[in-house]
């Protein structure tokens, strides 16, 4: 008897690789990491946790209880014995490293705990890797802001030059350094472990609360009756629901077990070409589906620098790992204005957020389906 695929499993992950699976996830306490916290459960993983604890008691991991979904670990990255001590007893076949101070502007404001976090934090968990028997692969997730940002019109391809004027973009080159230094010089031939490291842009999506992030600040502003200020209006960005890249490296880690040095190197994971819209487009479509008078406006104080325009070229994880965005803009922000809707109205925000990961997954398991029917093969037929 064929075992009925799970919706997950059509999509671009493969449930049964994960189920029973051991994962250590540090910065599962964060947006991003709740969210992958999250759907790592819903295929049956077995999940480690390890982060500080949550910022915001309003955040996705609070809000959505993901507590109940991993082993939860309260510890600092830049703590390199209690990162070891929860490795070690995690006993983890794949490590996601995702602990990050990940805020632009509070990198100005605290540069030294910037570079603690992401640079040093980065050698904590790949030192802790290599110390611990029986991973198989590794996921060091950055940013797009990885790269020297020059100006391109075209998207920066993963052996551009890495850069960043400011602390958080320096940081998150220089975590793509540790990476690469720690793959060539520790993970090679003698220690054969696969090592890779992912880079995705303005992610969106409910439960995040952070400060100076468009969608925050306008969640913020329109749940309080405010008018939202933005700093640069006319700044392109290539934004994505929060689902994609995590669908992202989740496939990534499977290919890194499956076939090892092939695929340890680094992978960019950006929305489609229709997703690069201007700050003050994006904050037009937010405004008009909240409704209820919310409006925007241009905060022309002085602030710190910030990038005018930065994509990425996503042509490489296309065509080798079959990879592609499932979600357009419109969609992304249906999804997150729906998530704030019902955290406004006091709905239960586990299975609401829990409701949007099937949902996504099965709009795009009908997508995938209706892709193989239109190429004139049956939908349940082996590949």
């Amino acid at each position: 008897m064929v075992e009925r695929k799970s919706a997950l499993e059509s999509v671009v992950i493969d449930a049964g690789f994960w189920r029973g699976r051991r994962v250590f996830l540090t910065g599962h306490t964060g947006f991003k990491g709740g969210w992958t916290a999250l759907v790592m459960r819903s295929v049956g993983a077995d999940v480690t946790g390890f982060s500080l604890a949550p910022e915001c008691r309003e955040g996705i991991f609070s809000a959505a209880e993901v507590s109940q979904d991993v082993r939860h670990v309260i510890g600092d990255i830049r703590d390199p014995q209690a990162l070891r001590a929860a490795m070690d007893a995690a006993r983890p076949e794949i490590v996601i490293h995702m602990a990050a101070q990940s805020l632009v502007r509070r990198s100005y404001l605290e540069p030294v705990d910037t570079y603690a976090t992401n640079v040093m934090g980065t050698v904590h968990a790949l030192e802790a890797v290599r110390q611990s028997a029986g991973v198989q692969a590794v996921v060091v997730v950055t940013s797009d802001k990885c790269y020297e940002n020059v100006g391109h019109v075209h998207g920066y391809t993963e052996d551009e030059p890495l850069g960043g004027s400011d602390p958080y973009s320096n940081s998150k080159a220089c975590a793509e350094l540790v990476t690469q230094a720690y793959r060539r010089s520790f993970f090679d031939n003698s220690f054969p472990l696969p090592v890779a490291s992912a880079r995705a842009g303005n992610v969106i999506g409910g439960g995040d609360w952070a400060q100076d992030r468009l969608v925050p600040d306008a969640m913020r502003a329109f749940l309080g009756g405010r008018t939202l200020d933005i700093r640069n209006p006319q700044s392109l960005r290539p934004w994505q629901h929060v689902l994609d890249p995590v669908l992202a490296y989740m496939l990534l880690a499977e290919r890194l077990v499956e076939n090892g040095a092939a695929f340890a190197e680094a992978w960019n994971f950006g929305p489609g070409p229709d997703s690069e819209i201007a700050v003050r487009q994006i904050a037009d479509m937010l405004a008009r589906g909240w409704g209820d008078g919310a409006a925007w406006r241009h905060d022309r104080s002085q602030h710190p620098a910030e990038s005018a325009y930065l994509k990425l070229d996503c042509a490489k994880a296309a065509a080798r790992l079959g990879w592609r965005p499932l979600l357009n803009t419109e969609r992304s922000i249906d999804l997150t204005l729906d998530w704030y809707r019902a955290f406004q109205r006091g709905a239960n925000m586990r299975q609401v957020t829990l409701s949007q990961i099937s949902e996504v997954v099965a709009a795009a398991r009908g997508a995938r389906a209706a892709e193989t029917l239109s190429a004139g093969t049956h939908p349940s037929a082996p590949p």
